[in-house]
């Protein structure tokens, strides 16, 4: 592994050095995130394996190019998972590419996101140098921010060598229940049971359907059930319908009748129901609403901002432009500021998040 980490090094200076760009890609499950891709294919599925885990510390560090099936499948024999559910899209999917892409499964709202499970990782930067973030134990805060920036970058701050996380425990008992109402009364509940203390570790409303899911200890689980009502799921059925939300293999995410593109929207959770032309589906509590829609750019995210959220265009629809809701100045800065820093050359996926970084 030393000789690939120092051939990937070398690789980087001379990118930098004549001004050719990187296109970093694991498994390509997620290539349609973000604007198009540019440059030269550097591959990160060598750089794969667990290198070190402990059950009792609740910590895996593992390389980037692992599959990320390969990963929850060992932790799942101590009875452990990453907890924001990171969807796969494919079974290609790595576990840089996880991080990377920063998208979290239908237990984000309950748990936290990508970012909240990263405790370290090293990476090399635009200038060919290895660096080291975080740890790879929970109380070891040193880079800890750093580490976290990862999230969510699509690759343009450096190449991921390798990542520490943090996992949980799978909850002992789930149970799914299910509701007819309409999106404002699904949305109203959603944000008084979010202020009480019940097992949700998942929610979505589609089509005056609400449906929940509850994790935890049996009895908390069953306390919640007798409490909140609506009609059990069988749990087959739920499961299914769960993972079909996580991977996007829901019939609201495939089927051909209805409009697009795939628009993901970021909201308050107490945000009201957006009257938008499409179809709509909510998750997160509110927070995360998915509209397939042919209405304008500017018109999305003209309603979506005036909410206090943003609009990315996720699937399909004209990419060359700006595909990310508009950074503010400030957000712009920031953002530019932190790719000068890791890539003062530009060399790793260039333009993928905005046009000129």
């Amino acid at each position: 592994m030393d000789d690939l980490i120092r051939q990937w090094r070398e690789r980087v200076r001379e990118a930098a050095a004549s001004g050719r760009a990187l296109c970093l890609r694991g498994g390509g499950t997620k290539r349609f995130l973000g604007r198009p891709e540019q440059g030269e294919l550097l591959d990160t599925r060598d750089c794969s394996g667990i290198v070190n885990y402990e059950p009792s510390e609740l910590v895996v560090t593992v390389r980037a190019g692992t599959p990320l099936a390969e990963l929850e499948a060992e932790l799942a024999t101590r009875g452990q998972m990453l907890a924001f559910e990171p969807p796969h899209f494919g079974p290609g999917a790595t576990v840089g590419g996880c991080v990377a892409a920063g998208l979290a499964g239908p237990r984000r709202a309950a748990v936290g996101g990508v970012r909240d499970f990263i405790l370290g990782a090293r990476l090399i930067d635009g200038r060919g140098e290895l660096l080291r973030f975080g740890g790879e134990v929970m109380k070891n805060v040193a880079g800890y921010d750093v580490s976290r920036v990862l999230a969510g970058s699509l690759g343009t701050l450096g190449l991921i060598v390798d990542l520490s996380l943090k996992v949980l425990p799978r909850p002992v008992a789930e149970a799914s229940l299910r509701f007819e109402m309409d999106e404002a009364a699904a949305l109203h509940r959603l944000n008084v049971w979010g202020g009480q203390p019940l097992p949700i570790s998942a929610s979505a409303w589609q089509d005056g359907i609400l449906e929940l899911r509850l994790s935890g200890a049996a009895a908390a689980v069953d306390a919640a059930m007798a409490r909140l009502g609506g009609e059990r799921v069988p749990d087959a059925v739920a499961e299914a319908r769960w993972h079909g939300l996580r991977e996007q293999t829901a019939a609201f995410f495939t089927a051909a009748g209805l409009p697009g593109p795939l628009w993901r929207l970021s909201l308050p959770s107490d945000a009201l129901a957006i009257e938008l032309g499409g179809a709509q589906l909510v998750e997160w509590g509110g927070a995360q609403r998915w509209l397939r829609s042919d209405l304008p750019p500017g018109e999305i995210r003209g309603r979506v901002g005036a909410l206090g959220g943003h609009a990315s265009l996720f699937r399909n629809g004209v990419r060359d432009g700006e595909v990310f809701h508009p950074l503010t100045a400030p957000m712009q800065a920031l953002q530019r500021n932190l790719k000068n820093a890791f890539d003062p050359a530009g060399v790793f996926n260039p333009g993928r998040l905005y046009e000129g970084f």
